[in-house]
């Protein structure tokens, strides 16, 4: 693409990656979403988190879901599916999960920005982007393409982005199968791309029994991925450098239905907007 800067695919994706991301948050760290899932009756934020976000692929069993979703724990999903279902429709999930999170956006935002005309534009072009993905070998994102796309333009664009969200994380999930790392082995690469140290303090699995864990770390020794210390090798380096090159190529094709002046405009008016949920810690 071409207009006004250039882009290769890869860094599309990935600046796409940087600005979407924030906007998908809200869901996860801010207070709305999480009070409209307890007022269905969801007794925990893990009960809302897996009925929500599980509901487009439907009443599917707890292996499927954990399955789809990949980077958890074993017996960490069948805690919360299909349980949360059995009196809360998944519909009614997917429609509290919506309402708080665009609640979420417009509350950050204000209404200043939030109704402005550079969000609809946003809104319209994630959308064009987020509803042209072929859904093939993407379980995630052709289950969010069953939703019905909101007419609000900031529940819109929370819509829009969480589907190109699902479409990277179904493509993430192929290049760690790829690589062969198993779900929470991505977490101890990931931990360790961050300078956590030791890894399995990393918050999402910190929690997990430490026999769990040590058998993690002894499986990625072994393959010469970390080192005695439980800290990067130069092959570890590679192979996580590696899986995130690849979950950029994999995750541009969305954006092959913008011609290179939307792509700028939509870089531009996302900006904006972005910067003022990273500012407020999508919070």
């Amino acid at each position: 693409m071409t207009a006004g800067m250039m882009w290769d695919m890869t860094d599309i994706a990935r600046r796409m990656f940087e600005l979407l991301e924030p906007i998908c948050l809200v869901a996860f760290v801010a207070d709305e979403c999480n009070e409209e899932l307890a007022a269905l009756g969801h007794r925990t934020y893990w009960d809302g988190y897996f009925a929500s976000r599980a509901a487009p692929l439907g009443r599917v069993p707890a292996q499927v879901v954990h399955a789809a979703f990949y980077s958890f724990a074993d017996g960490e999903v069948a805690r919360h599916i299909p349980s949360a279902w059995e009196t809360i429709p998944p519909k009614a999930s997917v429609a509290a999960r919506q309402r708080g999170s665009a609640a979420s956006v417009r509350r950050i935002l204000g209404d200043e920005l939030a109704d402005s005309p550079g969000l609809v534009r946003a809104a319209d072009l994630t959308t064009k982007a987020a509803t042209s993905a072929p859904t093939e070998g993407r379980v995630m994102y052709a289950g969010m393409r069953t939703l019905p796309v909101p007419s609000d333009p900031v529940a819109r664009l929370w819509h829009s982005a969480t589907m190109l969200r699902e479409h990277r994380c179904d493509g993430h999930i192929a290049a760690l199968v790829g690589a062969r790392i198993g779900g929470t082995e991505a977490h101890v690469l990931s931990a360790l791309d961050m300078g956590i140290h030791p890894p399995e303090s990393f918050g999402r699995i910190h929690h997990l029994p430490r026999e769990r864990l040590a058998a993690v770390m002894d499986g990625l020794r072994e393959r010469g991925l970390v080192d005695s210390d439980g800290r990067f090798t130069d092959a570890g380096r590679e192979t996580k450098q590696r899986i995130e090159a690849l979950t950029d190529e994999l995750a541009a094709p969305p954006y092959d239905a913008l011609s290179p002046a939307e792509f700028d405009e939509l870089v531009a008016e996302l900006e904006p907007i972005t910067a003022a949920l990273v500012a407020a810690g999508s919070q």
